[in-house]
């Protein structure tokens, strides 16, 4: 979408929150400045009211610079499974919405298609750009040296913990060093207890979750060469992806994984939105969106008194030498198909949601940390300490871009650890069964030689 901008005419007024600017309709605009309406999608109820509430200042703030563009917001309650495969689905036949919001992880398969429309030439025009983080900047760019998707939140992947649970058991509640002791506390709990103690995303039944939320966090802070950018391969040899292995490997061989649960149809459910707020699993791995989407006071499962029971740690260390490390992908993006016949549009209402005002809403909405450094003194999102705390954490995070090939191993992944949870597999021997897969699944060329 290489598109040169509207006149400055068009553009002088610059609406407050966002500072918008307006494209042109060269390479698939509307022509002109008459009426014009896209459509944008979302499949979560949290995002879905938080962005229906913005529609109408985007609105008013289009009218102002004389444009008259209307939202069409398309609200389809989906699980992550169920849009990815809708979405798939309307971008192969060309009749996906003039923008959609999706997940990092989805991002890398769409552009290799050719589904979404590049936009970095806009993006380095739109001055909301140089409040990018520098990371989240370059997380964005594909192995083309494109940008397919405008990341609008982001968080922490941390070790949440029942603070109050563990204090009343006399277990140390200190950051741990490593996963040995954080191993020894554990079987602490479950001794007195007699439930496992910890929920990491493992097995087929959490989809994505199991590659995203579980094994790729603890991998990356462990080996951060698993994937080559330049390339575009995987290194399916890394020792990094047997060290994860061997320890979900060593937490079900201990009875530390809540197994039934994690084979559980929907194993988020009976793990993190009720025993984790019951506090008998009280310890869980969990994006900073756990504050608001999952336990805060209008989540899937309110803890009362969230913050005074609930604290987080850092991923300990894996191996001798890994210090404690917290994980931050790009959450949440906005991206244009490339079958949009309004894209000039599409990005200008992605540019005002993800800036000032109506970006620090919908991060509280979601609990989500801003990847923009401009954000901090920005109400509500100013009055979220856990939520400003992540967004200081980034500075020292960990993330690992990929690219093709990302699904592929995530499934590898999944079927890897399902074969942990069946008693089938030692942390080894699922190793093994992975790279197999997914040597099968990704073919020779993206698998590194």
């Amino acid at each position: 979408m290489k598109r040169s901008r509207a006149t400055a005419a068009v553009v002088a007024t610059l609406v407050a929150a966002g500072g918008l600017t307006a494209c042109s309709s060269d390479g698939g605009g509307s022509g002109d400045d008459g009426p014009v309406t896209i459509s944008v999608v979302q499949y979560q109820q949290t995002r879905i009211d938080a962005l229906q509430a913005e529609i109408p200042g985007f609105e008013a703030a289009m009218k102002a610079q004389g444009r008259d563009i209307k939202v069409d917001l398309v609200a389809d309650v989906l699980t992550d499974e169920q849009f990815k495969t809708k979405i798939t689905q309307q971008l192969i036949a060309g009749e996906a919405p003039d923008l959609i919001d999706i997940g990092e992880n989805l991002v890398p398969g769409f552009a290799g298609a050719g589904y979404l429309a590049p936009l970095e030439d806009d993006l380095e025009a739109w001055d909301g750009w140089d409040h990018y983080r520098p990371q989240f900047k370059d997380a964005m760019v594909r192995q083309d040296g494109s940008i397919y998707s405008l990341t609008h939140d982001t968080g922490v992947y941390n070790l949440f913990y029942r603070k109050d649970v563990l204090t009343q058991l006399g277990i140390d509640t200190s950051q741990p060093e490593t996963w040995d002791d954080l191993i020894t506390r554990l079987e602490a709990v479950k001794e007195a207890t007699g439930e496992a103690p910890i929920v990491v995303p493992a097995g087929a039944a959490w989809g994505g979750g199991t590659w995203a939320e579980g094994f790729q966090p603890i991998l990356g802070g462990t080996d951060q060469d698993f994937y080559d950018a330049d390339s575009g391969t995987w290194d399916l040899d890394s020792g990094g992806f047997e060290a994860v292995f061997d320890l979900y490997a060593e937490l079900q061989s201990k009875g530390l994984l809540p197994t039934q649960d994690l084979q559980n149809p929907n194993p988020w459910e009976p793990t993190k939105y009720d025993a984790f707020p019951a506090g008998t699993l009280p310890v869980a791995a969990q994006g900073s969106w756990g504050w608001k989407f999952d336990w805060g006071p209008e989540g899937q499962a309110p803890i009362p008194q969230l913050e005074d029971k609930v604290d987080t740690w850092q991923y300990p260390a894996l191996r001798d030498g890994d210090q404690p490390f917290g994980w931050s992908p790009p959450g949440f993006g906005y991206a244009v198909p490339e079958s949009s016949d309004h894209k000039d549009e599409a990005l200008l209402l992605a540019e005002y949601l993800s800036t000032g005002e109506p970006l620090a809403r919908q991060l509280v909405a979601s609990g989500a940390a801003s990847p923009r450094d401009d954000l901090a003194d920005v109400e509500p999102l100013a009055s979220e300490p856990k939520l400003l705390q992540a967004g200081d954490d980034l500075a020292d995070s960990v993330f690992v871009p990929t690219g093709d090939g990302a699904d592929q191993v995530s499934q590898a992944v999944a079927t890897a650890t399902e074969l942990i949870l069946n008693g089938d597999a030692d942390g080894e021997e699922a190793y093994d069964a992975f790279k197999k897969d997914a040597t099968d699944l990704l073919g020779p060329a993206l698998v590194k030689q």
